[in-house]
């Protein structure tokens, strides 16, 4: 298993300084980790130990998030901000190209990038996270998908951050494990690691909904229901592959439904009995599906 260390800063070249963990050596293909709300770096301890004796495994703290910036406005989080953010990333890192592997909004971001520098790209590696057309129209459209969401509009409103905060990180803690089969690997220690980084602020990652034009409908804002998304410019060309834990319940499986209309080359892997937290419940699946995605 590989040496991981963090501690580690990039300042990239629009001025965002970034924290981040790595294993392996700089100049071995770069394999780049991007975590989702509300998670951090140490989300993929595993995979950097697992790949670091390979690839110069990287994961990031993501804007917003833990010991990267954390700047208050909303519209620091729009999508082509973040999207500058990694393309930068990888600049410092010294890659021409990378593989992604993204979950949650590190996976929205993560199709994002795809579509938008697919010449950066080797491949993408999806965990639970939708490709942005068939999000736009299932929370548009498909009424369980809409109430399986509606935690998103929660998250957008004023004082969601002071919430998730009160007690202890309680409702935090609540939000995160229900969506889950089995929250046994929230244990003590982990807790304490999630409680650190939440100390360090919640708006950042709060931002990313708020700033997000894709969300369930509301009387006062039309949100998914309000967009035209063209599928043609939304089109990936490189090589994706999907892991997806069935018992997901804020992203329902229908979701991948359209996907092979969108994407050149896909293979999508379920997985039955794992949820949306399937890189904490089943790390180690999680590692033997990346070594066969990086292979197929």
């Amino acid at each position: 298993m590989a040496t991981i260390t963090d501690g580690q800063y990039a300042t990239l070249a629009s001025g965002t300084r970034l924290h981040y963990a790595s294993a392996g050596e700089r100049g071995r293909p770069l394999l780049l980790f991007l975590h989702g709300f509300p998670e951090f770096w140490f989300a993929w301890q595993a995979q950097l130990a697992r790949f670091g004796d390979s690839h110069h495994a990287v994961a990031p703290d993501l804007r917003g998030y833990h010991l990267s910036d954390q700047p208050q406005p909303v519209e620091a989080y729009r999508a082509k901000l973040l999207v500058r953010d990694i393309l930068e990333l990888i600049d410092h890192l010294g890659a021409s190209r990378c593989i992604i592997v993204g979950h949650d909004w590190g996976g929205a971001l993560a199709w994002q990038f795809a579509i938008s520098h697919p010449e950066r790209l080797e491949r993408l590696l999806i965990i639970n996270a939708t490709h942005p057309v068939p999000f736009a129209e299932g929370l548009a459209r498909d009424p369980a998908q809409q109430a399986a969401s509606q935690y998103m509009n929660w998250l957008r409103a004023d004082g969601s951050e002071q919430a998730l905060a009160k007690d202890g990180f309680r409702v935090m803690e609540k939000l995160m494990l229900g969506m889950g089969t089995n929250p046994a690997w929230f244990d003590d220690a982990l807790r304490a690691r999630y409680h650190e980084c939440w100390s360090h602020g919640l708006r950042g990652g709060v931002n990313y909904y708020r700033a997000s034009l894709i969300h369930p409908p509301t009387a006062a804002e039309p949100g998914a229901a309000g967009l035209t998304l063209d599928p043609a410019k939304f089109h990936v060309r490189v090589p994706v592959r999907v892991l997806w834990g069935e018992q997901d319940q804020a992203m329902l499986s229908s979701l991948l439904d359209p996907l092979d209309r969108l994407v050149d080359d896909l293979q999508i892997e379920r997985v039955p009995d794992a949820s949306h937290w399937i890189v904490h419940e089943q790390p180690e699946r999680v590692n033997d599906w990346i070594v066969r995605s990086l292979l197929s």
